[in-house]
């Protein structure tokens, strides 16, 4: 009986930024004090972190009264970018992640409910997480 052959690539891209974690924490561990006072290993699992964050495609931070959830998107990510302005912008990349127009779109939810208006239009509250994630586009 023959079976099918096994897929190694998505465990593949599983298993690197796991690895780029360990490595970084091993390095951090292993250099001497830093001159900032800071625990390199905790650096370096921030950094990691942060880019597996951005691997997967999902960015979030709390909302602050009075400000709208694209004013807040732009003072944590100063390079993200957007197309249009008020309530009519149109987030196109995050972390410098980019999504593909023909297959992708950065949705907007609000303490994990998909959001209801737009980013310019959406005023956040103190205690309301707001998350930025990747989507495929349904066709």
């Amino acid at each position: 009986m023959k079976t099918a052959p096994r897929r190694t690539a998505p465990r593949l891209l599983v298993l690197l930024p796991a690895l780029a974690l360990t490595a970084g924490l091993v390095a951090g561990c292993s250099e001497g004090g830093s001159s900032d006072g800071a625990s390199p290993a905790a650096s370096a699992s921030v950094e990691a972190s942060e880019q597996v964050a951005e691997n997967v495609g999902e960015f979030s931070y709390e909302g602050v009264d009075g400000k709208t959830a694209l004013e807040l998107l732009q003072e944590k990510d100063p390079d993200a970018q957007v197309q249009g302005k008020g309530e009519n912008a149109y987030v196109t990349a995050i972390r410098g992640r980019e999504a593909d127009p023909e297959t992708e779109f950065w949705g907007l939810y609000v303490d994990d409910e998909l959001a209801q208006v737009g980013a310019g239009s959406l005023e956040t509250k103190d205690g309301q997480t707001i998350t930025w994630k990747l989507e495929e586009i349904e066709q």
